[in-house]
């Protein structure tokens, strides 16, 4: 019993690892796409996927998860929007966690017929958010557009408690999405059943 729960730690401390070292890093320019989706969750994300909004990135942008006190106008002024902010920006208000982001673009990017998205969050977000948005739609293509945390240091993870607090959190969590992922796919009575819902998001 205990060789055997030594292995699963060194397992898990072996994956820990590899994880952190494939983080995605953040870049210029993404490959354009037919639509945008931040995920909310830091400033950053939304100043971020606006500013590929307004550069004509994409054709649309979809903000995921806004508290339902949040409105259009004090967005756009905490991104500094600008008139494609007014016709393109979608805000979605049904979403509570990475999942629910996945089930909402999905919902979103069906009723725009869009098959390609770029997807804004996190650097250390990044992995889980691509494994729940290609479980809800495998068949969109997805940009990542990861984000640096501006309260984070990740680059310095082993001597910053908090980095390595989110790091460990997330990477448990990501293991989590993967297994399940993996029992909704292996059954179909199990399925979210993303296309049965209505898209519960707010162009004004």
């Amino acid at each position: 019993m205990f060789r055997l729960i030594a292995i699963a730690i060194f397992l898990y401390a072996a994956g820990f690892f590899v994880f952190v070292a494939n983080l995605p890093v953040p870049m210029m320019h993404p490959r354009p796409a037919q639509g945008i989706v931040a995920l909310t969750g830091g400033d950053e994300r939304l100043a971020a996927a606006v500013n590929l909004l307004e550069t004509h990135q994409a054709q649309r942008l979809l903000i995921s998860g806004v508290h339902p006190a949040t409105t259009k106008e004090e967005l756009k002024r905490l991104s500094h929007g600008g008139r494609r902010f007014d016709c393109c920006a979608d805000l979605g208000y049904a979403a509570e966690n990475t999942r629910g982001n996945a089930e909402e673009a999905a919902t979103w990017a069906r009723a725009h017929r869009f098959r390609s998205l770029i997807v804004v969050t996190a650097r250390y977000h990044m992995p889980r958010s691509l494994t729940e948005f290609q479980a809800a739609m495998p068949g969109v293509a997805l940009e990542p557009y990861p984000v640096e945390p501006q309260d984070i240091d990740l680059n310095g993870w082993w001597h910053d408690t908090r980095a390595l607090r989110v790091l460990q959190s997330e990477y448990a969590k990501y293991l989590a999405s993967t297994v399940m992922n993996a029992v909704d796919r292996k059954n179909p009575a199990l399925d979210r059943k993303i296309g049965g819902g209505k898209a519960h998001t707010a162009s004004r």
